[in-house]
């Protein structure tokens, strides 16, 4: 079964998470100094919020699976519709050690579609990504929502060649 998932970028993290318990009539599942997350069954999501954005505001959607295999189903759907994706192996991020697939929507929306394998002790960092084959390298984030458009697309795509950028085993330093 999958679980529908929002990141939110928030300015005041006690506030939010006042706001969103209120909301959902449920305290957070986890709560750390600078994230708190929701595991709702109704709706099913997986709700989170933290001050680590770059602006307030939506920061990424996505899509949790649970297990390898429907990862893997959801990859290679993403490769089809012919827009750069990022595969990640046992990243470190908001606190979980997890496989991650990431896209950006035609509209520069990131998405994340990720299993999770592993609670951990620090949130993660961004690190630098390389750009795609012939692109200039781009800054990006690795362990949360990789920025828009700073991955540029060759001009030329054709249908039978899949674009992707793959990591694997990725370690993001303690913040």
């Amino acid at each position: 079964m999958k679980r529908f998932h929002v990141h939110v970028a928030v300015a005041n993290l006690e506030q939010s998470i006042q706001f969103y318990s209120t909301f959902f009539d449920a305290a957070p599942t986890v709560t750390k100094e600078d994230y708190a997350k929701w595991m709702l069954d109704d709706p099913r999501i997986n709700f989170a919020i933290s001050t680590r954005g770059r602006e307030p505001g939506l920061d990424h959607l996505g899509i949790q699976v649970e297990d390898a295999d429907s990862l893997k189903e959801i990859s290679m759907r993403l490769k089809k519709a012919q827009q750069p994706i990022l595969e990640q192996e046992q990243t470190t991020c908001c606190y979980a050690k997890a496989d991650k697939t990431w896209v950006h929507d035609p509209q520069g929306i990131a998405w994340e579609s990720f299993h999770t394998t592993d609670i951990a002790t620090t949130y993660g960092e961004d690190a630098e990504l390389p750009g795609l084959p012939g692109a200039p390298v781009a800054q990006a984030s690795a362990c949360c929502a990789p920025e828009s458009g700073k991955t540029s697309v060759p001009s030329v795509i054709s249908e039978n060649q899949p674009i992707s950028i793959s990591l694997t085993k990725k370690e993001c330093k303690n913040s």
